[in-house]
């Protein structure tokens, strides 16, 4: 029930458990735009060293934030949810269902921050010194050692990808569950 007028007890009251999870959860659903539409428009926008110091500095704090959102998010779930782990075998309980939703979403994220990001960073990395050791165009040069570069990028930044949209559905499955059936057991 809301309060019938406005206090500074009541904003105060807002900063709660479910208050602050549903931010958490605004906002790591929110960020995935960057993977579907922000990397997007800039890969389309900016040449592509500019693009690489881009995702090279802002990928790292993006996964960072979202891998330590979705843990918090796990946690609160759990911690409100005692059957998710009475359960937890049992997925088609739906407090389990959700605590693996959002572990998929940590998961997901995690493997980007701790695997996918650095080994793609890395590749990077390599592509641009030899494209600047050797005058070449990575997108452009058919040499060899860039194809294989070019390959490799092309193979861990799909994984990332891939992990991004299973971590954008889990997250979409999370959220029509708890704008249908709320927050809290």
């Amino acid at each position: 029930m809301s309060p019938d007028r406005l206090t500074f007890n009541t904003l105060l009251n807002l900063f709660n458990l479910n208050g602050i999870y549903t931010l958490g959860f605004s906002f790591i659903l929110g960020s995935l735009w960057v993977t579907f539409i922000g990397g997007v428009l800039a890969y389309k926008a900016l040449q592509r060293p500019q693009f690489a110091a881009l995702q090279q500095r802002s990928f790292p704090i993006y996964f960072q934030l979202n891998t330590f959102i979705s843990a918090f998010l796990l946690l609160s779930w759990v911690y409100n949810h005692n059957s998710a782990i009475a359960h937890i075998a049992h997925p088609t309980v739906p407090d389990v269902a959700q605590a693996y939703a959002l572990a998929l979403v940590s998961f997901s994220q995690a493997l980007n921050l701790f695997w996918f990001g650095p080994a793609t960073s890395k590749v990077l990395a390599t592509r641009l010194k030899l494209e600047k050791a050797e005058g070449t165009d990575a997108d452009k040069d058919n040499v060899s050692d860039m194809k294989a570069l070019n390959a490799k990028f092309a193979r861990l930044h799909g994984y990332s990808s891939l992990a991004n949209l299973i971590a954008f559905l889990a997250l979409a499955f999370h959220g029509l569950w708890i704008g249908n059936y709320g927050i809290t057991a």
